[in-house]
């Protein structure tokens, strides 16, 4: 409407007659993107009757105004055509997103704001934003056996790698009420796997569990390192005792999975990510600094703090993600379950030795000066992405760091 306005108004003022006529065509073709046939025709028939209505005035010979009228009826046609089929494929659109979400919700289940003694909060951004779903995974149960999690990232992407990621969640959804023991959950992970993936495929991923005894468990299989944060303030790098080989490959290493016990006391917190987070380069291609941005808008709501988080690590990449991420934090609220505190962190039978707490300094989030991941040396091929060293804290990928 505002370009057939503006043809109008300059004929009136110009009156130059065939020189503007064959603008008002603009009218109906942009009302195409917009608006429906109906919309589309009426800006087209209102051009046709203008067209004449300034030809007369304008004294334009009757062949040259059967042209213009006919060069507006044509885009009319051509415009409302095109508006219906626009339309046709937003519905269609529509419907895959009403699928996509319905998938999402029925692979990544919503986790409630409280979970056990714990405040929980969860951010996914799939790097496919029209299907909002991709390969990372999450979940958090409360079971008999106490609270337990895990966070993963499939190799790949697209479809094989979101039925990755149902089987695993499946699998981790069942055994985590059945099995009292955390490695036995991943045991049961792993052998699933073992049985339906490929040979080159594998997931990444961090088990983790609160039992009623009041101690942290985590086992990870060649994820990225969770990050603690003491409730002085003091961020914690949670690096693996033993290097594990991600889920699906541990026939390849014959390494068995290593549990960590840690203490968790109130006020603790815990930050789960995918190698979406810290893989995510500015314009600059500089990686984002997860340790320093969790250490700026650390608070007291999980909530507040992955909102900040999210928010600043669109910023640091311009907008858009180029991977999927998952961000997965849970706190310890001040009175809830008092664990044993008191005690030293002591390894359980057959555990690794708890990781020691220490300030994260920017050369230590950023993994500079870490040898090769001894697992990695030995394997028959290249890992793809997906791969970390269980000791960089960014996640970044093996071809990067070589």
């Amino acid at each position: 409407m505002l370009v057939v306005s503006l043809v109008v108004v300059v004929d009136l003022v110009g009156g130059a007659g065939m020189i503007w006529l064959p603008l008002l065509a603009a009218g109906p073709a942009l009302a195409a993107t917009t608006n429906g046939p109906r919309g589309v025709l009426c800006v087209g028939l209102l051009a046709a009757v203008l067209s004449v209505a300034l030809g007369t005035r304008d004294g334009v010979h009757t062949r040259d105004m059967v042209a213009v009228l006919s060069a507006i009826v044509a885009v009319s046609l051509a415009s409302g055509l095109a508006s219906s089929l626009r339309g046709r494929r937003e519905r269609v659109l529509a419907d895959v997103r009403s699928v996509a979400e319905a998938a999402q919700h029925a692979l990544l289940k919503p986790i409630p704001e409280t979970v056990g003694p714990f405040r929980v909060a969860v951010r996914y951004s799939a790097a496919a934003a029209e299907a909002r779903i991709g390969g990372d995974l999450y979940a958090l149960l409360s079971t008999p056996h106490g609270v337990r999690l895990i966070v993963g990232d499939v190799r790949g992407k697209g479809l094989p790698a979101v039925g990755t990621a149902a089987l695993v969640l499946g699998v981790f959804r069942e055994a985590a009420y059945d099995e009292p023991d955390l490695l036995d959950v991943v045991a049961r992970i792993e052998r699933s796997l073992a049985r339906n993936l490929g040979s080159d495929d594998f997931v990444t991923a961090v088990v983790a569990g609160y039992p009623p005894s009041g101690r942290l468990e985590v086992v990870n299989c060649g994820h990225a390192p969770p990050l603690m944060v003491r409730a002085c303030g003091d961020i914690v790098t949670l690096e693996p005792a033993h290097p594990t080989p991600p889920l699906g490959l541990r026939a390849l290493s014959g390494q068995a999975p290593v549990l960590q016990v840690l203490p968790f006391t109130d006020g603790d917190q815990l930050l789960l990510y995918t190698d979406g987070v810290t893989e995510a380069r500015d314009h600059g291609r500089a990686f984002y600094p997860l340790a320093e941005g969790l250490e700026r808008h650390v608070c007291e709501e999980p909530a507040r703090t992955l909102t900040a988080l999210h928010e600043e690590l669109l910023a640091h990449v311009g907008g858009r993600l180029h991977d999927d991420a998952a961000l997965l934090l849970l706190r310890k609220p001040d009175g809830a379950e008092p664990a044993e505190a008191g005690e030293p962190a002591v390894a359980e039978p057959g555990t690794a030795e708890p990781a020691l707490s220490k300030r994260v300094r920017p050369e230590a989030a950023s993994g500079a000066g870490r040898g090769p991941h001894p697992l990695t040396a030995r394997l028959p091929f290249t890992v793809g992405r997906g791969a970390r060293r269980p000791g960089n804290s960014r996640g970044r990928p093996l071809q990067d760091q070589a």
